[in-house]
């Protein structure tokens, strides 16, 4: 690996974990964990793709596809009481959250070392003002890819091409930071490094060990 480019996701790797936001969720909005995430495949299923892909490819705006949830939500569970769920989805998912600190300053590290960094996400057009912000690294960033943008998102092949392209590095230059196991396979079989996120310390550790062994 020469003049490596290191990848970071956002969900679960710069954000806090996934668990946990949403359990905030059913917090704040008093819709059961197990239930919200059954609504989001369903709907993810009517188009024949995975949970979050309708609305990470932008296939489906912000409230539209909170209104298939709640229609799910309602035929699955009629007594649910949805009035605290917002149709600004991003807005009060997002409210509190706070970045990884000990990611961000990874990153910046790394920047600042010379060694280029981006932010390549699944994400969401209307949410892209919280988590931005949240982060606070466009002062730090080589490059960003967002699926919602890109109209590609993780595992599939074509968004890591795309990305390797925008980077201006080999696949062999190009090292993923994501918690998610398939994504970080679909890295791999791309032709990546790839380091899966369990904790903070972990994950800077192997992506620190990863360079050493590319010089």
């Amino acid at each position: 690996m020469s003049a490596p480019f290191v990848w970071f996701d956002f969900g679960g790797v710069l954000s806090p974990p996934l668990d946990e936001l949403f359990q905030r969720y059913e917090q704040v909005a008093g819709i059961p964990v197990d239930l919200f995430k059954h609504a989001i495949a369903e709907v993810g299923a009517q188009y024949g793709l995975a949970p979050l892909a309708p609305i990470e490819l932008a296939l489906l705006d912000e409230r539209t596809w909170v209104a298939k949830l709640h229609a799910v939500l309602r035929a699955k569970a009629p007594e649910l009481d949805l009035s605290r769920s917002e149709p600004d989805f991003g807005r009060q998912w997002f409210a509190d959250h706070e970045v990884n600190h000990a990611v961000r300053d990874f990153a910046i590290e790394l920047a600042g070392e010379g060694v280029r960094v981006g932010v390549l996400s699944n994400n969401v057009v209307e949410w892209e003002p919280y988590w931005r912000t949240m982060i606070d690294l466009d002062d730090h960033l080589s490059a960003l890819v967002d699926s919602c943008k890109v109209g590609f998102r993780k595992p599939d092949p074509e968004i890591f091409a795309l990305a390797a392209e925008t980077a201006g590095v080999a696949p062999q230059d190009s090292l993923l930071v994501d918690d998610l196991a398939e994504n970080c396979a679909a890295a791999r079989e791309a032709g990546w490094t790839a380091v899966q996120y369990r904790d903070a310390d972990q994950a800077i550790a192997d992506v620190r060990r990863a360079l050493r062994e590319a010089r």
